[in-house]
C-alpha cells in the first residue's frame, strides 16, 4: 500500500494519496463528469447521494479517473463541503 507523510508528519495510506495528489481540474470534472455506469449513471458526480459515495469508500473505488473522482467527491461530501462546489457549476 503506498503511504505519503504530510506536512505536519502525518502518513496517508490508499485512497487518501490519490485525494492529496489531487489538481485543481479535477473540482471542476466534478460538477462536469457524469456518472458513466450504476444505479446514478447520468448523474454528475457532484450530485452523488452520500450514501452512495460511501459504499464505494466501503467496499472499495473503481480504478482510473472515475475512481479518483468518486473518491474526492467523498471526501468532500463526508466533511461538509459540498457547498464549495456552487460556483464553479455553471449557471
Amino acid at each position: 500500500m503506498s503511504c505519503i507523510q504530510g506536512a505536519q508528519g502525518q502518513h496517508y495510506y490508499g485512497r487518501y494519496v490519490t485525494i492529496l495528489s489531487m489538481e485543481a481540474e479535477d473540482l471542476q470534472l466534478l460538477v462536469t463528469r457524469v456518472m458513466p455506469y450504476g444505479k446514478y449513471k447520468g448523474r454528475l458526480i457532484a450530485d452523488l447521494p452520500g450514501h452512495y459515495l460511501n459504499w464505494f469508500a466501503r467496499e472499495g473505488f473503481p480504478g482510473g479517473e472515475i475512481g479518483r473522482l468518486l473518491a474526492l467527491m467523498q471526501e468532500i461530501d463526508h466533511n461538509g463541503l459540498s457547498g464549495l462546489l456552487g460556483p464553479l457549476r455553471k449557471g
